[in-house]
C-alpha cells in the first residue's frame, strides 16, 4: 500500500512551457575585463563559476520530440560567490511578444486546442499574425535555424535588456550573447521527421553522450552595451524584446567562455527539479524597463512555487553555494533549520534581515509614454524592419528554405490568416511578400491592397475565415 500510494503521487506538474528539457553542469570562465561596466564578482576577469544549464523545447509537453520546429529555451544558473544568478533565454535574440499580458495567450495558442485536444496550426498562426510584433521571430523560426541539429550547434541569448552597474553605481544597459564554438548546424524538415520517428530524445542523447566522451561543448560569451544617454536617443524602444540591437551600432564585447562538462546523476532531482527565474540576480546585474521582463520576474518564480513548492530553492540543484537570506520561512518541505530562533519580521532590534542599500541597483529616472503594447499603439514602432533586414541578408538558398518552411507550416490554415501573414511579409520586404504569396497560392494584388491598410483595418478585414 505504501509503495502504491507513493507511485500515485510521484509525478509533479510539468512546466507549462519548456516542459521537455535536458541539463548539464559546467563552468563559466571570465577571460576579459569588463569591470568598467559591472561590479558583479561573477563577471570579473579570472573568475571561474560553477553553472547548471537546462535546454528545452518550448511548445511541446514532457514527452514531445526534440526535433520539432520551435525555439529552444536555454536557462543557466551561475552559482556565484554572491548567490545564484539565473540567466533565462532562448536560442534566438528576440521573442514573439513584448508585453507579458499576452504571455499566457501565446502559450495557449501553440499548445493543444481545447476542442480537439490536438495542436492547431490555425490557432498558432492566427495568434502570431494578429500581433505584428511576432513577425521577426516568425521569420527566424521558419528559417533554416528553426530546428537546430543539436543544442551544441546553436547560439543562445539572454534576449531581454538587463542593466549592469559598476563600483561607482554607473549604469549601462546590456544584452547577453552565447556563441557556439561547435559551429551552427541545423536540420531540414525531412531530416527532423526521420529523426523524430526513430529517437524522440535525440538532442538530449547528443548532449549527454558528447559530455560522457569528453567532447565538452563550449560557447563564447559576449555582451552588447548601450549607455543610458544612447537609450534615450535610440530610434526605437531599446527595451522591446522583439527588437535587436544592431551589432554595427552596439558591437559584441567578449566576456568569457561557458563550458558544459558534467552530466547530472539523476534526471528528476537535477533536471526536472531545476528552477530558474530572472529575478535571481547578484550585485552589479539588474533589470530594465522591459515590460516583458517585468512580468517574467514574477511569472517564473511563481511557476516554480506551484510546481515544486514554496521552498524550491532548498532543492540541492537550486541552492546557492554560499549563505543567502531569502526572508522566507516555514512552508511545505522546509527541512533545514528554518532560521532557528531568529525574529521572523523586519525591521527588528536584533539586526536580522536588515536591508543592504550598498548592493542595491541605482535608482532609475523614468520618462515618456508607457505603451500598453497592443499592435500599433506606439506610432514610432516598426514591427517589420528587423524581419525585412533579416530577409535581405539571407542567401538565396536560405530564402528558399524560409519560404518553403513557412508555406508548409501555414498550409492547414484558412486563407484569411495566410493573407494577413503575406501582407506582413510584403511590408517587411516586397520580394519576401511576393515569394510567400506565390508559394501559398495567394493573389498578389490582394496582398498589396491589404498591406496598405492600418493594422487595425487589416485585422478586421482578415477576421472572417475565407474558403
Amino acid at each position: 500500500m505504501e509503495k502504491m500510494a507513493h507511485f500515485n503521487r510521484e509525478v509533479i506538474p510539468e512546466r507549462r512551457m519548456h516542459a521537455k528539457g535536458w541539463g548539464a553542469y559546467g563552468k563559466f570562465t571570465v577571460t576579459h575585463d569588463i569591470s568598467k561596466y559591472t561590479r558583479a564578482k561573477v563577471l570579473q576577469k579570472g573568475t571561474v563559476t560553477e553553472t547548471f544549464t537546462r535546454f528545452s523545447t518550448v511548445a511541446g509537453e514532457r514527452g514531445a520530440a526534440d526535433c520539432e520546429r520551435d525555439i529552444r529555451g536555454v536557462a543557466t544558473k551561475f552559482y556565484t560567490s554572491e548567490g545564484n544568478w539565473d540567466l533565462v533565454g532562448n536560442n534566438t535574440p528576440t521573442f514573439f511578444i513584448r508585453d507579458v499580458h499576452n504571455f499566457s495567450d501565446l502559450n495557449r495558442a501553440v499548445k493543444r486546442d481545447p476542442h480537439t485536444g490536438m495542436r492547431s496550426a490555425q490557432n498558432n498562426w492566427d495568434f502570431w499574425t494578429l500581433l505584428p510584433e511576432c513577425f521577426h521571430q516568425i521569420t527566424v523560426v521558419m528559417s533554416d535555424r528553426g530546428i537546430p541539429a543539436s543544442f551544441r550547434n546553436m547560439h543562445f541569448f539572454g534576449e531581454h535588456t538587463y542593466s549592469l552597474y559598476n563600483a561607482k553605481n554607473e549604469r549601462v544597459w546590456c544584452k547577453f550573447h552565447f556563441k557556439t564554438e561547435q559551429g551552427i548546424k541545423n536540420l531540414s524538415n525531412e531530416e527532423a521527421a526521420k529523426i523524430n520517428g526513430m529517437d524522440r530524445d535525440y538532442h538530449g542523447r547528443d548532449l549527454h553522450d558528447a559530455i560522457e566522451r569528453g567532447d565538452f561543448p563550449k560557447w563564447k560569451v559576449y555582451i552588447q552595451v548601450m549607455t543610458e544617454e544612447q537609450a534615450r536617443k535610440h530610434y526605437e524602444n531599446p527595451f522591446d524584446i522583439t527588437k535587436i540591437w544592431r551589432h554595427a551600432e552596439y558591437p559584441l564585447i567578449e566576456v568569457g567562455e561557458l563550458e558544459l562538462n558534467r552530466n547530472p546523476e539523476n534526471y528528476f532531482a537535477e533536471v526536472e527539479q531545476a528552477a530558474f527565474t530572472p529575478a535571481h540576480v547578484v550585485p552589479g546585474i539588474g533589470f530594465s524597463p522591459d515590460r516583458f521582463l517585468q512580468g517574467r520576474l514574477f511569472a517564473y518564480g511563481d511557476a516554480q512555487r506551484y510546481r515544486l513548492g514554496v521552498n524550491h530553492n532548498l532543492i540541492p540543484v537550486n541552492q546557492a553555494k554560499c549563505q543567502v537570506n531569502e526572508y522566507h520561512r516555514d512552508g511545505a518541505m522546509r527541512v533545514d533549520g528554518n532560521y532557528g530562533r531568529a525574529p521572523a519580521y523586519s525591521p527588528n532590534s536584533a539586526g536580522i534581515w536588515a536591508a543592504q542599500p550598498e548592493v542595491m541597483e541605482p535608482p532609475l529616472e523614468l520618462e515618456g509614454a508607457m505603451w500598453c503594447y497592443d499592435p500599433k499603439d506606439d506610432p514610432t514602432d516598426d514591427c517589420f524592419r528587423a524581419g525585412g533586414d533579416l530577409w535581405r541578408v539571407l542567401t538565396e538558398d536560405k530564402k528558399a528554405i524560409l519560404i518553403s518552411n513557412t508555406a508548409g507550416d501555414i498550409a492547414p490554415c484558412t486563407q484569411n490568416i495566410k493573407y494577413r501573414h503575406a501582407a506582413h511579409c510584403y511590408l517587411a520586404d516586397k520580394e519576401y511578400g511576393e515569394r510567400f504569396a506565390k508559394a501559398a497560392g495567394l493573389d498578389l494584388k490582394e496582398v498589396i491592397r491589404l498591406s496598405k491598410l492600418s493594422n487595425n483595418e487589416l485585422n478586421i478585414e482578415t477576421t472572417k475565415p475565407q474558403a
